[in-house]
């Protein structure tokens, strides 16, 4: 009986690779999220392209037009893999996707900690300039139950797939965490009947958390409670507010005893990924392992 499961289940990955994968996706499968097209999707805001940054930026792929999302699959080399999974969410101020910066880069770091790695490509630029986090919320939730229903063929645990995100990433992971009970799309198949909770959360030098009336609190949209996942967190002290309202995330989780860490470097900015500096914060990486170790996410299953 589980292996009839485990072929219907692969029917959908193939049906939906696309055919060729862009350039930034180099060999690896891409999987289209939405069969028939993302929600309320009309292609108005593509095509989907590369824009540059400011003169004297470094140097990162910056992608924008995105209408079709999909996922590009980073499996753990196999004498590596821990059965853990982690869904990407680059960043981008919702805008453009940091894609290698926030995304492949971050998904050959975890490969070598024996987390398999998949990156969300959400739509972007913004649709609702009141919640620009509205489409992606939709991406990211069909994202994480497309995971789950994948779980066995990518060797993966389906009670410990999570999710990581940079800045506006950052905010989409804290969002997927604290609204995985509210509904916002209709089912499209099979995928649909699965949870879309992140069993962790990790959200680096997450956005917009604070009310946007009194940046001192949190805003009404990040809604902790007991079932919110626990979660792992970045930030410097001289990124605007984003460390003072990264604190009070931490205060809420702790007031609903949520498993939680938080590291408030102070110097260090907003949007160094992974790539080394002469700053502590580049020290993350390393602390980040070290917390999903203790929770015991990086023993092998």
């Amino acid at each position: 009986m589980m292996q009839k499961k485990l072929l219907l289940l692969s029917i959908p990955l193939a049906l939906m690779m696309t055919a060729p994968p862009p350039a930034h996706a180099a060999d690896r499968p891409v999987v289209k999220l939405w069969p028939n097209g993302a929600p309320g999707e009309t292609g108005a805001f593509g095509p989907e392209r590369e824009v540059e940054g400011k003169p004297g930026a470094r140097k990162v792929i910056r992608l924008t037009g995105v209408s079709e999302p999909t996922l590009t699959l980073y499996r753990a080399p196999a004498d590596k893999a821990t059965g853990t999974g982690v869904l990407i969410a680059p960043g981008g101020g919702y805008y453009i996707l940091a894609w290698d910066l926030e995304g492949a880069e971050v998904a050959e770091w975890l490969n070598s900690i024996g987390v398999t790695a998949v990156i969300l490509k959400y739509r972007v630029p913004r649709r609702d300039k009141e919640n620009p986090h509205r489409a992606p919320l939709q991406d990211a939730q069909r994202a994480m139950r497309l995971v789950r229903q994948h779980a066995a063929e990518w060797g993966l645990a389906p009670d410990r797939i999570g999710m990581l995100g940079f800045s506006a990433g950052g905010h989409l992971t804290v969002m997927a965490g604290t609204h995985w009970d509210e509904q916002t799309y209709e089912p499209v198949d099979e995928a649909d009947k699965l949870s879309c909770r992140p069993d962790f959360l990790i959200p680096i030098y997450p956005a917009y958390l604070g009310d946007k009336d009194d940046p001192w609190r949190l805003s009404p949209l990040v809604r902790v409670n007991e079932q919110t996942p626990p979660v792992f967190i970045t930030v410097t002290y001289d990124d605007k507010l984003r460390g003072a309202q990264a604190a009070l995330l931490l205060v809420e989780l702790k007031k609903h005893d949520v498993p939680a860490e938080l590291h408030v470097f102070l110097k260090g900015g907003h949007g160094y990924g992974l790539r080394p500096s002469k700053d502590p914060v580049s020290q993350w990486p390393k602390l980040c392992e070290q917390w999903m170790r203790a929770m015991g996410l990086l023993e092998r299953r």
